[in-house]
């Protein structure tokens, strides 16, 4: 059976499944063990793989934890190129949070803000947090621009992705940091309206 137009091909939704399956285990041990008492074999033992496997897909035991969060915000920047492009940005964005997502990592309650808390304090993490999120920055470029009508390499599209992505990722720092947080789309709606984003 050929492959659902649009849908990756099963080989690489397996692997993908498995960058996921090392990800969610490097975070879980990271969170009981600590970061620097975790090491490479501990995390290919606990996920089931082999050392060859584990070096297949991730360079370092910190960018393990990598799949987790491009899947997490990702999957915001493909569903919301998906949304009406006359929509109003906020409008778009709360029905992107709304819309259920099996993959939607950081809006898991527990497990999503340990994974943001593990980010932020371990500057060996907090590296790969800020390339990954400078890499959907250049993706959702396109995205926005079909939204304003302007080209993607404009001034106005390149502040307007990348004070987005720091309202999402400022409001999930701050949801992760609180022992009785906030709505995490409360949250990002504060973010946004702040920055003014919600006239957008």
């Amino acid at each position: 059976m050929p492959a659902e137009r649009g849908r990756p091909p099963l080989t690489e939704r397996r692997r993908q499944a498995t960058r996921i399956e090392i990800a969610e285990t490097a975070a879980a041990l990271f969170a009981d063990r600590g970061y620097e008492a975790t090491t490479v074999e501990d995390i290919a033992a606990a996920a089931g793989v082999s050392l060859r496997t584990f070096y297949r897909y991730c360079s370092s035991k910190e960018d393990a934890l990598t799949p987790l969060v491009t899947s997490g915000v990702g999957q915001l920047v493909d569903a919301l190129a998906a949304q009406p492009a006359d929509e109003p940005l906020t409008a778009a964005v709360d029905r992107v949070f709304a819309t259920p997502m099996s993959e939607r990592r950081l809006a898991e309650a527990e497990p999503g803000r340990a994974l943001v808390r593990l980010m932020g304090s371990v500057p060996a993490l907090r590296s790969h947090w800020l390339a990954a999120v400078q890499e959907l920055r250049d993706r959702l470029l396109p995205v926005l621009a079909a939204r304003t009508g302007r080209p993607a390499d404009s001034l106005e599209v390149r502040l307007l992705a990348g004070a987005l992505l720091d309202a999402v990722t400022a409001a999930a720092e701050h949801w992760a940091a609180r022992d009785e947080p906030e709505d995490l789309l409360a949250l990002t709606h504060r973010a946004m309206a702040f920055l003014r984003l919600d006239q957008l």
